[in-house]
């Protein structure tokens, strides 16, 4: 798994860098790609970038503010066009399916895929047998959801040689004890447990949508192996974020630290920093707090790593 920044700006794109967006890309788990937010230009990005609108399988909105969905129309009306006759499934806040809806009637936009809307309150919003999605109400101006990722624990590595020694060949067998299923040999019965090593951790990911600091966040944070969260301003504009229910860099240090995750990447910055020369001093505080910090760059692969791999 690893995250992909399409778009980092804060409000209003700039020449430097779009408005929010962020892939999940999970090729080798599902095949597939979740996207977090469609700023305007979403689409245009895409173009640019490694990743396939057919193999988006799911969007998850943090909020109803324009430069987190403004993108979304032209998207899901380019994605059939571009291979995507997948099921897709929106989750957002209230309000979502109407703008969807609206937007795509009054332009007369033809989807020739399933398009499923989900509007949430947070909670438990998806779970399959390899994946985890929770979400919880952040603060922000307007509701405001941060999402977190949960990759289930896959089953240890079969110890090959004790399964030899008891007359066990690789086959269907196999199949069974790593579903953990016992299955009966000449020798008698072997358990799951008896030739299965430790459980593989999965992996946390918390993407949060623009919010002041708050509990929520810390929650949703929690133990993350990488934790996605806003930058607004630097702190010495700490009022003017507080004013406009937005975050600082050491706020979300703050945050990280308290929630006990493993990596930080900061975002979602006014365009007021113009550059990475600008930006320096937001990543120079938050990494005062918190070391392991990054800032997200636009068309930058970023590895989501299991704590025990680092």
């Amino acid at each position: 798994m690893e995250l992909y920044f399409l778009g980092t700006n804060a409000g209003i794109p700039s020449l430097q860098r779009n408005v929010t967006s962020v892939a999940l890309r999970m090729l080798e788990e599902r095949r597939a790609t979740w996207l977090f937010d469609c700023g305007e230009a979403t689409q245009h990005q895409i173009l640019r970038s490694p990743l396939k609108l057919s193999k988006l399988e799911k969007i998850f909105i943090t909020h109803l503010h324009g430069d987190h969905l403004f993108g979304l129309p032209g998207l899901l009306s380019s994605r059939a066009s571009q291979g995507g006759e997948s099921p897709l499934t929106l989750y957002g806040p209230k309000g979502l399916k109407q703008y969807i809806e609206v937007s795509l009637g009054l332009s007369e936009s033809r989807i020739n895929y399933e398009l499923i809307i989900k509007e949430h309150q947070g909670g438990l919003l998806f779970e399959d047998d390899k994946f985890r999605v929770e979400s919880a109400l952040l603060e922000h101006r307007i509701d405001s959801y941060g999402y977190r990722i949960t990759e289930l624990d896959k089953p240890g590595k079969l110890d090959d040689e004790e399964l030899t020694r008891r007359g066990v060949r690789p086959g269907p067998a196999y199949g069974k004890l790593k579903n953990g299923e016992s299955i009966e040999t000449p020798t008698g019965m072997i358990h799951p447990h008896e030739v299965l090593g430790a459980p593989k951790k999965g992996r946390v990911i918390t993407i949060l949508g623009d919010t002041r600091p708050c509990r929520a966040a810390i929650e949703l944070g929690k133990e993350a192996d990488i934790l996605v969260h806003e930058a607004t301003f630097m702190h010495e504009l700490a009022s003017t974020a507080y004013d406009y229910h937005h975050s600082t860099a050491v706020q979300a240090a703050e945050i990280a630290a308290e929630a006990h995750a493993h990596k930080l990447v900061l975002t979602h910055f006014s365009s007021r920093y113009k550059d990475e020369v600008q930006l320096e001093p937001l990543i120079l505080e938050a990494r005062a707090i918190f070391p392991n910090t990054i800032l997200a760059k636009e068309h930058e692969m970023v590895p989501i790593d299991r704590e025990c791999d680092l």
